[in-house]
């Protein structure tokens, strides 16, 4: 894991998956995860995962894609509270109550849609129409 966060760092991603290989990742919020967890789920079983910010939205989609191991720079009290559990083993650098979206002025808006669902499949599903939405625009 060490290796990964170190190539998280030095190569400025915003992700970097370990199975077997690496790969590398630099796209924003949960696009990366999301596109490799419907293009390769294979990949991702079993996987090792660096990732800079992890909010519940992220923490269901590794769960669902079955991660074994997670490293987070910065993680979600909603995102621990999924993962608790689960059987993904989780390192962290920094806790924070909920993900703040990109201009700063409120929460993020996938941990918004995921805030009160209970499973990781209901927030893939709100994932999945956030991602839809966001395609046809």
């Amino acid at each position: 894991m060490e290796k990964l966060i170190r190539l998280l760092h030095e190569g400025n991603y915003s992700l970097v998956v370990a199975h077997g290989e690496i790969r590398t990742f630099s796209g924003r919020g949960v696009s990366d995860l999301y596109a490799l967890s419907g293009e390769d789920p294979g990949f991702l079983r079993g996987a090792s995962v660096a990732d800079k910010v992890v909010g519940k939205a992220a923490a269901a989609l590794m769960i669902v894609a079955g991660v074994s191991e997670l490293h987070a720079d910065v993680i979600s009290r909603p995102a621990l509270d999924l993962l608790a559990g689960s059987g993904v083993k989780v390192g962290y650098a920094e806790e924070v109550p909920h993900v703040i979206n990109r201009s700063g002025t409120g929460w993020c808006p996938l941990e918004t849609r995921c805030r009160d669902l209970r499973t990781p499949e209901e927030c893939v599903a709100q994932i999945r129409d956030f991602m839809n939405a966001m395609n046809n625009r």
